[in-house]
């Protein structure tokens, strides 16, 4: 795998080689990792936080271990906008090489997963990862990202309106005045008042349920299960059908 793209993209040599490693393991402890690099443990503690904070990396914590583990490869590509990089053919680069990671990349995720994302950074990369899916589940939106990252919704929103990604939208009742119309593929309704509380929201896609914390720390918690998912669609249904109202 060419490496002159990572180094454009603006990782460093110990960055690399830790998203490499874990892109062709799926998932590792910092043993693992030092095992494999070479680099001091010290180090790689820095590389992770700041591979975390790229949105780049996820982790979880299990069993008193925390394990890392790479974010879909598609990141790169957003990473790149998100940073305003003027170098066209770097990203053209990227994209070359995508289905390569990508195909590494897939190949080692499980059936059941999983993860932990923090910082904005964090939840941009989540909210990147639902434009691979045609339908979003919420439950308790309160249009938290578009207040607090506009610019980036504004980008994001344009490439889910051109994808024709649909969203299902159970909104908190208190900032139902502010709402005049849903936007482009958003069918939405207003929960009651007494689901209103903490900022933090549920969203399902694919097969996976994300509880996003909007908060002073930003925070969330991925899992990836048919079953669960199913699950929670179910119980979106119930609270479209039987308790939310259109106004």
């Amino acid at each position: 795998m060419q490496l002159d793209v990572l180094r454009k993209v603006g990782l460093s040599e110990g960055e690399i080689k830790v998203y490499l490693v874990l892109l062709t393991f799926g998932s590792a402890h910092l043993n693992k990792i030092h095992e494999k690099t070479g680099i001091e443990r010290r180090n790689i503690y820095d590389i992770l936080n700041k591979l975390i904070e790229r949105g780049l990396v996820s982790y979880m914590d299990e069993n008193k271990r925390r394990s890392f583990t790479a974010v879909h490869p598609k990141k790169l590509i957003s990473y790149l906008e998100e940073k305003q990089e003027n170098l066209l053919s770097i990203k053209q680069e990227v994209n070359k090489m995508l289905p390569a990671i990508i195909k590494v990349f897939e190949s080692k995720k499980s059936l059941i997963g999983a993860e932990i994302y923090r910082g904005e950074e964090g939840i941009k990369a989540v909210w990147e990862d639902s434009l691979n899916y045609k339908e979003t589940y919420w439950i308790g939106s309160g249009r938290y990202v578009p207040k607090k990252f506009p610019l980036f919704f504004s980008h994001w929103n344009k490439r889910r309106v051109q994808k024709k990604h649909h969203w299902w939208n159970l909104i908190r009742g208190e900032i139902r005045k502010e709402l005049y119309k849903p936007l482009l593929f958003e069918n939405h309704k207003f929960l009651p008042r007494e689901f209103s509380g903490n900022p933090t929201v549920i969203c399902i896609y694919g097969n996976k349920v994300v509880n996003f914390l909007y908060g002073e720390s930003l925070f969330a918690f991925v899992i990836e299960s048919k079953e669960l998912a199913d699950n929670y669609r179910t119980y979106h249904k119930y609270l479209w059908d039987n308790v939310a109202k259109p106004k």
